[in-house]
């Protein structure tokens, strides 16, 4: 890393959500959502599924079941989210490197090769898996995702462990994000965050559309104004 950079960045981590900023997985949970909705009979529609971004699959499954109108008991509810799990690895079989989002393998190196310490903090339980489907799991010091945490965004503790095994302080930390959970759970671990995809996100340090053209120097400039 050059000496300006270095000085300029002024952090020592970088924290990544997975779903919708390293990989598109959304549209598959979408539609595994979709088919657990559809033996309730009920359409889970394109801006409800938003609503569940950062979201645990279990509180998921509990907000789906509440707009369908349906009453399940606890064991029904996990029995039925064990269901839209396997759907959902189903279709994620068909993976590969190829579906990592636009530019963000590049920044991701660019970061590692500066010194940088890198992290995903991810709510989901498959985010090894997808990450090895990716071939850059080994880009990563740490991978926090929905097995190693109890309470999710926009809860801070899936950031606030990335940042313990890394063994920097939160404040030294950039997350980026692209649901407002996340953006929320970056605000209350103390860390900057940047929002990634929907200009309606709030409360971001700052905002871009994607990884493409993206680079460390464009960061120094965003997290320092």
């Amino acid at each position: 890393m050059s000496s300006a950079i270095n000085i300029n960045l002024n952090i020592k981590g970088l924290i990544f959500d997975l779903d919708g900023v390293i990989a598109d997985t959304a549209h598959l949970h979408y539609k595994a959502w979709c088919q657990i909705a559809s033996q309730w009979k009920f359409d889970l529609s394109v801006d409800q599924n938003e609503k569940l971004k950062g979201v645990s699959r279990k509180n998921a499954m509990q907000k789906i079941a509440k707009w369908a109108g349906k009453s399940f008991s606890e064991k029904e509810l996990e029995d039925f989210a064990e269901q839209k799990n396997t759907l959902y690895l189903d279709y994620c079989e068909s993976l590969s490197h190829k579906d990592a989002l636009p530019g963000v393998v590049s920044f991701i190196d660019e970061c590692r090769r500066t010194g940088l310490k890198l992290a995903v903090g991810s709510a989901s339980k498959n985010a090894k898996i997808i990450l090895q489907k990716l071939q850059i799991i080994d880009l990563f010091q740490i991978v926090v995702d929905g097995n190693m945490v109890e309470k999710s965004k926009p809860h801070p503790e899936v950031f606030l462990k990335a940042a313990q095994f890394l063994k920097i302080n939160p404040s030294d930390c950039v997350v980026f994000e692209d649901s407002q959970a996340g953006i929320q759970a970056a605000l209350n671990a103390g860390m900057k965050n940047i929002g990634i995809g929907s200009s309606d996100l709030l409360n971001c340090n700052a905002h871009i559309q994607s990884f493409e053209k993206y680079n460390l120097k464009k960061l120094s400039t965003q997290i320092n104004n």
